[in-house]
């Protein structure tokens, strides 16, 4: 399980989509913008932050147990 690998590819992920959003409202200016971001975006953000410390405590937990199985 490459949970490393995972989390890098969901940041990315995040990273690309939230330059995107920036450069879309540049042209996307109204209250519907506003809303989507706030319906949508702002949510799906914080959940990858908190999925990604969560992806990172897994890591640990799998890391240790394969050391107590050694």
């Amino acid at each position: 399980m490459n949970l490393s690998g995972n989390k890098s590819r969901l940041v990315a992920s995040a990273r690309e989509l939230s330059l995107k959003w920036t450069e879309t409202k540049n042209y996307w200016r109204d209250e519907k913008s506003r809303e989507f971001e706030h319906r949508y975006l702002e949510d799906l953000f914080i959940r990858v932050d908190k999925t990604v410390a969560i992806i990172e405590k897994l890591d640990e937990i799998l890391k240790k147990a394969r050391s107590d199985c050694e």
